[in-house]
C-alpha cells in the first residue's frame, strides 16, 4: 500500500467530516452519551477493523474514544487509513 501525499490527504479529507491529520497520523475525537454507548461503538468497528487487518490507535476514557489511523508499513497515511475512517463515520450515526 502506498502513503498518499499531503495533496491526496486534503482532499480525501474534505469528504470525511471530523478527521485531521495530527502528527502524522488521520485523527478524530468522538464522544458519546456514555460508556456503554462507546464500547458498543467500537464493538461494532472490531469487526470491521479485523477483517480489514488494520487496527487503529485508539484511546477510550468515559464516553469518549480518540481514534488514530496510520499504516506503519508505508510510513505514513494510506488509502487504507481513509477507507478505514470513513468505515467508523459510518458507523457513527
Amino acid at each position: 500500500m502506498m502513503r498518499l501525499s499531503d495533496e491526496q490527504i486534503k482532499t480525501e479529507l474534505r469528504e470525511l467530516s471530523g478527521w485531521g491529520v495530527v502528527n502524522g497520523k488521520l485523527h478524530r475525537d468522538y464522544v458519546f452519551d456514555d460508556f456503554v454507548e462507546a464500547f458498543g461503538f467500537m464493538t461494532r468497528a472490531a469487526i470491521h477493523i479485523e477483517k480489514m487487518n488494520h487496527h487503529p490507535e485508539w484511546f477510550n476514557v468515559y464516553n469518549k474514544l480518540s481514534v488514530d489511523l496510520v499504516t506503519h508499513d508505508a510510513g505514513g497515511i494510506t488509502q487504507n487509513d481513509i477507507v478505514l475512517a470513513r468505515t467508523l463515520n459510518s458507523l457513527k450515526k
